[in-house]
């Protein structure tokens, strides 16, 4: 394994992304007019150290420990031969939204200071973990599954690592192999990592190289000091706008956005134009799935110049919608508040 001469290997242009040390945010307006995926390009990135350079003809999955019967270690190529599954699923840090405690709520958090653009949705192909771990003989009696990534060990706290309940490890669960129909670009984790649906990014640990099956429940510093008590992911709304756009006063415009939730599919989307005293409902055609966002849009003429706080709120199929404000949390995790975007209407 080689260190890349950066921490992020990709190209970071600035219309693309905001840099945020070591890890890359993605601007909404990037999303503006494309299809149902991010592209690999403005997927938004997170490291905890830098992005590593894997010889793929050495690496090894391996499989052990005492929930299993039989340790196993997979080569690449066996991987890639193995029966494959294709999951459109959004993936996204568990600090998304983290800057509005601060801007909004004016009662910040600590961490990197994410806006909306730590998520992303691709076509991920790889192998069920399920089916890797049956070939490892997992035992009845087996609780807790621990991936490890290869990147850099973290400070003091050795690899990134964060343990998984059995049952969500044999659910839904895919080691990805391919993003968006090409092999996982380097910042994403290739050889292989983990697409945990639903849960929070950190879950999904890229350069997969070993997973241990525990028969007692695991702790690291992952799932104690960092993101303690966050697995799924909240609602959320995004419009695919800059911030402080100009928008012209002709018009109708016709805004566009996406909502999410790792509970299940958004069935309603609102859309506010006057700092939330009324609401429209957005429409939405097409994909309705429960482990990526629903894209919607709605039409807007202002009738005058000026500044402007958008506003959109979703309901998630448990009835979960998001609220106005939401209850500070200490590390900056789960912002799930409507996000005023502000906006400004000009002549011209």
């Amino acid at each position: 394994m080689k260190q890349a001469t950066a921490a992020i290997v990709k190209p970071l242009p600035d219309h693309l992304f905001k840099v945020h040390g070591n890890s890359a945010e993605m601007r909404w307006e990037a999303m503006a007019g494309l299809g149902y995926h991010t592209p690999n390009d403005r997927f938004f990135v997170r490291n905890h150290t830098f992005t590593p350079l894997i010889d793929v003809t050495t690496w090894r999955l391996g499989i052990h420990g005492a929930g299993v019967r039989c340790p196993r270690a997979f080569s690449y190529e066996e991987l890639r031969a193995m029966p494959s599954r294709t999951y459109d699923v959004a993936i996204e840090c568990a600090g998304n939204g983290r800057r509005f405690y601060r801007t909004q709520q004016h009662d910040g958090a600590p961490g990197t200071q994410w806006g909306l653009g730590a998520i992303g949705v691709a076509r991920w192909r790889g192998v069920p973990l399920k089916y890797l771990l049956d070939q490892a003989g997992v035992r009845p009696e087996a609780v807790d599954v621990l991936p490890v990534g290869l990147d850099a060990p973290f400070e003091e706290h050795g690899h990134v690592r964060r343990p998984l309940p059995i049952g969500k490890a044999m659910d839904d669960v895919l080691v990805a192999y391919e993003m968006n129909g090409v092999p996982l670009p380097p910042d994403h984790g290739f050889p292989a990592r983990l697409v945990v649906p639903g849960w929070v990014g950190i879950a999904s640990i890229k350069w997969l190289g070993d997973i241990e099956v525990s028969t007692e429940p695991l702790f690291t510093p992952w799932n104690t000091v960092f993101y303690p008590d966050v697995t799924t992911q909240p609602v959320k709304s995004a419009f695919e706008l800059a911030w402080n756009a100009r928008l012209p006063v002709a018009g109708p415009h016709i805004l566009h956005g996406r909502s999410w939730s790792g509970r299940g599919r958004i069935v309603r989307v609102e859309v506010s134009f006057d700092g939330g005293l009324t609401w429209r409902t957005a429409e939405h055609h097409g994909q309705h799935l429960v482990k990526a966002w629903l894209p919607w849009h709605v039409a807007w003429a202002p009738r005058r110049t000026g500044t402007r706080l958008l506003m959109a709120r979703a309901t998630d199929e448990t009835g979960a919608t998001q609220p106005l404000t939401t209850p500070r949390h200490p590390f900056g995790y789960h912002f799930d508040a409507v996000v005023q975007h502000p906006i400004h209407v000009v002549n011209g």
